[in-house]
């Protein structure tokens, strides 16, 4: 096919006609997108002045879909990314009734939008609501962690949660079934040193249930732990018949990891250990395992020497 031979003035004529053109087409589509236009856009729900007296369950979704007048800039940039994200919603009318009008509210959520953005309607305009009596209950925190210790270090104490129980309030059918509340996970890595930290609560996933307070502090005592040994006498348990019962060795070392600020407070005495004579009468075991009843919760069991015992049994 051959090829069309223009001269340099052609060319130049071209090019000119090719510039105004694209001139127009800019100019037309600018104008185009300055224009006002109506168009859809989905946006979520949020509510304030929320009754105090009353759990609400919302009977459809928390989504609408807004008509919304804009230009064509916003139209196009709509297509990409909504605006606005969210909208609030006031529901100081469910003091009175259950449901509660877009319509009369159109001007509040306006206020909320771009000044040159403006709902004309909303789809549904009406949302209903489920109501019960708004019941108050305690409940303890559960704490969610991951925590990691440098080598020899770990936690010398209780962790010590402030509050250590939060306040629900909503439906009491929803209450019953909320035995504790979590944190979020509380992440610590390589600690050796203690630690406060301010841990959020878990969000609850029932509109109708809140929580307070949002956040609590959690102290993580951590110390460094060292090996300790000590010995401890034996007792016997289930022994009802009264046997004199004689046990070989009468004492077991106990060998666990202490912090060094509570080496010296940890002795025998926070220590319990026993043998269980069900198992020579029930099991027909010839020896008795040692278990530990009694322990410190701040320290770390590492071994028990020896784990069985020998005994006699004098009637």
């Amino acid at each position: 096919m051959p090829f069309i031979k223009l001269t340099k003035i052609e060319r130049k004529r071209f090019l000119v006609l090719t510039t105004c053109l694209l001139l127009a087409v800019a100019a037309w589509l600018f104008m185009a997108l300055n224009n006002k236009y109506p168009y859809t856009v989905k946006t979520v729900l949020k509510y304030n002045n929320i009754p105090q007296k009353k759990a609400f369950h919302p009977l459809q979704s928390d989504t609408v879909d807004l008509q919304v007048e804009g230009t064509g800039w916003q139209l196009l940039f709509a297509r990409l990314r909504i605006q606005p994200q969210s909208i609030a919603i006031s529901l100081e009318k469910l003091n009175n009734r259950n449901f509660i009008l877009f319509s009369e509210q159109l001007y509040n959520v306006n206020n909320q939008l771009e000044t040159s953005q403006k709902i004309i309607s909303v789809k549904p305009d009406t949302l209903y609501f489920d109501f019960s009596e708004k019941t108050v209950k305690r409940v303890p925190v559960k704490l969610v962690s991951d925590i990691t210790f440098v080598s020899q270090y770990g936690i010398s104490n209780p962790i010590e949660i402030t509050p250590d129980y939060v306040t629900i309030s909503g439906p009491e059918e929803e209450l019953d079934k909320i035995k504790e509340w979590k944190t979020d996970s509380l992440n610590l890595k390589e600690v050796q040193h203690t630690s406060k930290s301010m841990v959020p609560m878990t969000q609850s996933k029932m509109k109708n249930v809140s929580i307070f307070p949002a956040s609590v502090e959690v102290k993580v005592p951590v110390d460094e732990f060292t090996e300790k040994v000590l010995e401890v006498p034996l007792k016997v348990t289930n022994n009802r018949e009264y046997y004199s019962v004689k046990l070989y060795p009468r004492k077991v070392k106990i060998t666990f990891l202490v912090a060094l600020s509570k080496y010296n407070q940890v002795t025998e005495e926070f220590i319990e250990a026993v043998v269980d004579m069900n198992e020579w009468k029930e099991l027909n075991h010839n020896r008795l395992r040692v278990k530990i009843v009694r322990f410190p919760d701040f320290c770390k069991l590492v071994q028990i020497v020896p784990e069985k015992v020998d005994f006699i049994i004098e009637k």
